[in-house]
């Protein structure tokens, strides 16, 4: 799920749905992902420059990507949709121009542990072999798409650009996740738990590990029988508590973390041996799964008079 929360992105996100040819292009483009501009003119019975005219919009909007794909020797512009739901603010406290953003390379953790079944690969290669957490260790690892593990964590160093009169009033960060199986088992729940600078911020239940289709970005090479997508999800901290797509996960709220200009960003996702759903995790980066972002993230904040 993806937030607006800026003037800018609402006003661009409401342009590009005010048209009814591009809502049903999006809806297509959702179910026929990777469909050609030629395709689309056909479908909705239009001229190929109306085609690109409004993806055009929807790609100022940010919410198609184009790639190029290579069918019948001949490269063409392929349609795949960034996001399939989204949550409009309309609080002025969201309509700012106060926030940074970034994204953080699934590679560059800080921190971990791994328990087998685990591993790590870049977008060509396995990095070392599976099943051994001293691949994790790799320097190949700041280059890595797709890690996994059954048991252990992975944590992340976000970079502080506050200032010295900023006070931080919510953190978003969004990632692809699923749980981590001997194969691949959509029914294969997993209690995974966030932690802030060792907070815990609660956790959320993986339904499953996805591979009965092959991922958007997911490379040819990798085998159908290993973790092909994850699910996107938004994990949010502000002044009323923690949540996961805008559903509570716990009541800890952004103030409780007592951040400043000062403090360590440190954000851990873990899956916990004791959990009653121990069923491992998986983080898909860019080139992997369904979405292609790595740990994205926002700090919205004000300016203290």
């Amino acid at each position: 799920m993806r937030e607006l929360f800026t003037l800018e992105e609402t006003v661009a996100f409401a342009k590009a749905l005010s048209s009814e040819l591009r809502v049903h292009m999006m809806q297509y483009i959702a179910i026929h992902a990777g469909i050609g501009f030629s395709e689309l003119a056909d479908v909705f019975s239009v001229s190929r420059a109306a085609i690109t005219q409004n993806i055009k919009i929807l790609l100022e909007a940010d919410l198609v990507e184009i790639r190029q794909n290579a069918e019948n020797s001949e490269a063409r512009k392929a349609c795949f949709i960034k996001e399939s739901r989204f949550t409009i603010y309309f609080s002025p406290y969201f309509n700012t121009r106060n926030f940074y953003a970034g994204e953080i390379p699934i590679g560059q953790y800080t921190c971990y542990e791994a328990k087998p079944t685990c591993g790590i690969a870049t977008v060509t290669e396995l990095i070392g072999k599976v099943d051994d957490p001293r691949y994790f260790d790799d320097p190949k690892r700041f280059s890595a798409a797709i890690l996994w593990l059954s048991t252990g964590y992975i944590e992340y160093r976000l970079p502080n650009y506050l200032q010295n009169n900023q006070r931080p009033v919510e953190l978003q960060l969004s990632f692809e996740i699923s749980s981590e199986a001997p194969g691949i088992a959509d029914n294969w729940p997993s209690d995974i738990s966030f932690y802030f600078n060792g907070t815990a911020l609660g956790s959320w239940t993986s339904p499953g590990d996805f591979g009965e289709a092959a991922g958007l970005y997911t490379p040819k090479w990798w085998k159908p029988n290993w973790n092909q997508y994850g699910l996107l999800k938004l994990l949010s901290i502000n002044s009323q508590g923690t949540f996961m797509d805008g559903l509570m996960i716990s009541p800890l709220t952004l103030e409780s973390l007592q951040l400043d200009f000062e403090s360590n960003f440190q954000f851990r996702i873990e899956a916990a041996k004791e959990a009653k759903n121990n069923g491992g995790l998986t983080l898909f980066g860019r080139g992997f799964g369904n979405y292609n972002q790595d740990i994205r993230f926002h700090v919205i904040y004000e300016v203290e008079k």
